[in-house]
């Protein structure tokens, strides 16, 4: 608790001494502001900004709002936003209905409500207001686009168009996958459509689902649930129309409607991925099919839906609707009400935790108390000190998925510090305590503990890694996936190659996967053993005789290596080093897959875009480029499959009798015997010899002279040692300390960062601008068509970009 004081009073003061500079370093602070959580500062700095009558001030507020809406701290910009105060000729509520909370249950495309009515009453605003006052005017334009990043609605769209138009996933992939699975294997064919919703996550790109409706509607029961959820992943972000796209699996009024529950539950639960962490369109809708409904299938999407939309916003409306599910006690809905609990009071340390515990100890289901475990667990999210008290609680308990609970607690309230008091202790009970699942998750813990340090965690957990216990085993693979996610570190793959090849199905599974989550975003050029592991998951794949368990964890593993259709990667921390909760809490819920396969879906939450994205005073994106001093080939996409050639073209050995051969030998050395008589001397004899001797036939020598008579082949052109990026651009982590901003460009950045949201000072105003990314995904019936061929399905939205202007207007004379 004193450590956590002296932190607070060490912000305040850089806080004060940032605001002393002559000229005020207004990102620091804000960030600053922002630990210590005060909305009001941050609001009072953005509106200083705004209301400036210099356009730089105002690109500077824009850029610290993305900042702030990258650290994924919903309740606290939803605060800021609420505390802008209105222009000043008009009353508050004409410029700020997106404050309040709509309840837009009734409307078809009510998930685009909020940004609607914002937009709406502040372009009123701004009419009524030219004749009146020019500066309110400004001020009333600023207001609508800052509220717009806020709210996290512009840089969704963003990223949403960026996925949709860069999209390099490889549908070839999916459909080896496919054709080698058996039908007959439930585990392997969800495990397919899991891989298919990671790979396209946030591109709105649903081809393999589409092309394969009678292989998709052999999903029976749960199977059908995450069939369906896994729409929500495609879809993630496509807050404009994501009711509309699941409106024929969403329940149709009354207790369950005429579908199937499993398909309304999953429905549900996806509508909760799309407005994941930006849920104040839809989180009136989901509170309404909740209570409307007593299936308990239902009532699970439903809750976890409700708990991803209104992820940590402490909501005591929607706390006691998803209470009451809870204490039904219905071991499917309670599961999923206690972890929707810990998603909605996601590190608010309330005494609602000591409630959730009493319950624990109450019910006889094991399924809800596991719920509850981890629901407790992520309410402490962050507390470090604070949450000590509850984890001593936790870990002593007589019951072994209280102590695995209080792992997890330990692990999130010391998440990315690594804090050697919680490192000791996970390591103890990782070594002394009786129950497997207790030890496999207390090792699984260092790695959210240490991905702030992700160097450290092969050296920590290299001993257990080798541990007899193959659960140690499997969580030494977690816990290192975990914290170098993304980073390619050469000790995180070094130790999880000997466990990809374990005596134990799952530790297989459990190395398969943390090696993809390493590895993601790094090409063969840059480490050769990603090419290795790839053929790996193909062969581990194509194998007939292979364990079901490492089977999906191979088919899982395809899916998070190619994740986001090759655009995307899992990082923890924000680039001001901040952790991303979103993303952690992603991570910790995916972690469950072991008992629930439908938590798997979690993962995509953890995933942030690879992307350059530089903007305009508009907020949008103008086409400039700038400079990449790295050869292209280190940080390329991935070459994409090709088509096996066909058999027919593998000639095949023919057999060779003795007795032929050994004419054929006799015959040779006749002929050589009787070249050697009739040689000639002289300088015809030292040209002849070479090929007489060697009794190569007219053709072959025919086929020699052919290659020597084709220089271009082997003249290959030097990589060039540099590239050039156009904005927006795929710029992975490892490029990013390459970039370098044109001398003579157009467009300078406001802050130098080398990826994310960047806002662009135009030096030259009045020429005319030039926009990219304007080919947004109107619906998924355009992305349907992408990939006949089965390779790029990207290839109908590159071709927008790609496409040259008509001509212009002439006039015919003959």
């Amino acid at each position: 608790m004193l450590v956590i004081l002296w932190f607070m009073q060490v912000l305040r003061l850089l806080v004060k001494l940032y605001q002393k500079l002559p000229s005020p370093d207004y990102l620091s602070t804000s960030q600053c502001l922002m630990f210590l959580d005060e909305p009001e500062g941050v609001a009072n700095i953005l509106e200083k900004l705004l209301r400036s009558e210099n356009k730089e001030d105002a690109l500077l507020a824009f850029q610290v709002a993305f900042d702030l809406v990258e650290n994924e701290h919903q309740a606290f910009l939803l605060n800021v936003r609420d505390r802008l105060s209105a222009p000043k000729s008009l009353p508050s509520d004409s410029v700020q209905p997106g404050s309040s909370n709509p309840a837009p249950a009734q409307n078809e495309n009510s998930t685009a409500g909020e940004d609607v009515q914002m937009t709406d009453g502040s372009s009123a605003v701004t009419t009524n207001m030219h004749e009146a006052d020019p500066k309110e005017a400004m001020y009333a334009e600023r207001l609508t686009k800052i509220k717009g990043i806020l709210s996290g609605e512009t840089s969704i769209q963003l990223t949403l168009q960026f996925l949709y138009s860069h999209n390099k996933s490889d549908l070839l992939i999916l459909k080896t996958i496919k054709q080698s699975v058996e039908m007959r294997n439930s585990v392997c064919h969800s495990a397919t459509i899991y891989a298919n919703a990671i790979m396209h996550a946030g591109t709105t790109v649903d081809t393999f689902l589409r092309d394969n409706l009678d292989w998709l509607s052999r999903a029976t029961n749960w199977a059908k649930f995450s069939a369906t959820a896994g729409l929500g992943v495609i879809h993630r972000g496509h807050l404009q129309q994501g009711r509309s796209l699941m409106a024929p699996y969403l329940p149709q009024g009354g207790a369950g409607g005429g579908g199937s529950p499993y398909s309304e539950g999953g429905a549900l639960y996806a509508l909760g991925l799309i407005h994941a962490n930006h849920g104040e369109g839809i989180k009136q809708f989901l509170r309404d099919s909740l209570r409307s409904t007593n299936v308990e299938v239902i009532q699970h999407g439903a809750c976890l839906g409700l708990g991803l939309a209104a992820l940590g916003t402490a909501d005591e409306e929607i706390y006691d609707d998803i209470k009451g599910v809870l204490y039904t006690d219905s071991a499917v809905a309670g599961e999923a009400a206690g972890i929707s609990m810990g998603l909605l009071m996601v590190g608010t340390a309330s005494e609602k935790a000591s409630e959730m515990l009493a319950y624990a100890h109450e019910t006889q289901h094991e399924k809800i108390i596991r719920g509850l475990a981890l629901g407790i667990a992520l309410t402490v999210y962050g507390r470090e000190e604070e949450a000590d008290t509850l984890i001593e609680q936790m870990t002593r308990d007589q019951d072994p998925i209280l102590r695995y609970g209080g792992m997890y607690a330990l692990a999130l309230a010391y998440r990315g510090t690594a804090n050697n008091k919680a490192i000791r202790q996970l390591l103890h009970f990782a070594v002394s305590d009786v129950c497997d699942d207790v030890r496999r998750t207390a090792v699984l813990a260092l790695g959210f503990v240490l991905y702030s340090e992700p160097e450290q965690t092969p050296r920590i957990v290299s001993l257990l890694s080798e541990s007899y216990n193959p659960h140690v085993r499997y969580g030494a693979a977690l816990a290192v996936g975990i914290s170098c996610a993304g980073t390619g570190l050469s000790e995180a793959i070094s130790l999880l190659e000997p466990l990809t090849s374990d005596v134990v199905d799952f530790v297989r599974q459990g190395a398969l996967i943390a090696m993809a989550m390493v590895m993601i975003q790094i090409n063969e050029a840059s480490d050769s053993r990603v090419g290795t592991f790839r053929r790996q998951l193909e062969k581990i794949i194509l194998d007939k005789h292979e364990d079901t368990m490492s089977k999906m964890g191979a088919i899982l593993a395809s899916g998070i290596l190619d994740a986001g259709g090759r655009n995307v990667t899992i990082r923890l921390l924000s680039k001001t080093k901040h952790d991303k909760v979103t993303a952690v809490v992603g991570l910790a819920v995916f972690s469950q897959f072991w008992y629930w396969y439908p938590l798997i879906y979690f993962v995509s939450l953890s995933f942030s875009p690879t992307a350059f994205i530089g903007l305009n005073y508009d907020l949008k994106v103008p086409k400039f480029e700038f400079l990449s001093h790295a050869k292209p080939s280190l940080f390329e996409y991935p070459k994409p499959t090709t088509v096996p050639t066909a058999t027919s073209a593998v000639k095949l050995p023919t057999a060779v009798l003795s007795t032929s051969a050994k004419a054929k030998a006799r015959a040779k050395k006749e002929a050589e015997q009787k070249a050697n008589a009739e040689k000639p001397s002289g300088a015809e004899s030292s040209s002849a010899a070479p090929n007489t001797g060697k009794g190569k036939s007219s053709s072959e020598k025919e086929g020699e002279a052919m290659q020597v008579d084709s220089p271009p082949e082997k003249k290959a052109e030097p990589e060039p040692s540099f590239e050039t990026l156009t904005n927006p651009a795929r710029v992975v982590p490892a490029q990013e300390k390459f970039i370098k901003v044109l001398e003579d460009s157009r467009y300078v950045p406001v802050k130098l960062a080398p990826s994310g949201f960047v806002l662009l000072r135009d030096l030259r105003p009045d020429e005319p601008e030039v926009l990219s990314l304007t080919d947004a995904p109107a619906s998924t019936a355009s992305t349907a068509g992408g990939s006949a061929g089965g390779q790029h399905s990207s290839s109908s939205a590159m071709a927008v970009d790609d496409e040259p202007q008509p001509p212009q207007a002439f006039e015919y004379t003959s």
